[in-house]
């Protein structure tokens, strides 16, 4: 018998994390904001990501990443 084992790369959340160098996000989304995430920074996380996000290009990739850092209590600047 034999598998496959495929390895994926970690969650958006994990990334915008890192980015920001923040611990964690707010713990009230839509109450509180975390802090912010500019463009540029959405756009290298969407780079580093492409390949796992269900998105043809880089620019639904950052709409994706957004999506997530607006659902982290991050507010997402332009």
């Amino acid at each position: 018998k034999s598998f496959s084992f495929e390895l994926k790369m970690p969650p958006v959340s994990y990334f915008i994390k890192q980015e920001l160098k923040i611990k964690s996000g707010s713990n009230k989304p839509g109450h509180e904001v975390a802090g912010s995430i500019s463009q540029v920074q959405l756009k290298t996380i969407a780079k580093k990501k492409m390949k796992d996000l269900n998105a043809d290009t880089i620019e639904a990739a950052m709409l994706q990443v957004a999506g997530s850092a607006r659902s982290m209590g991050l507010e997402v600047e332009g």
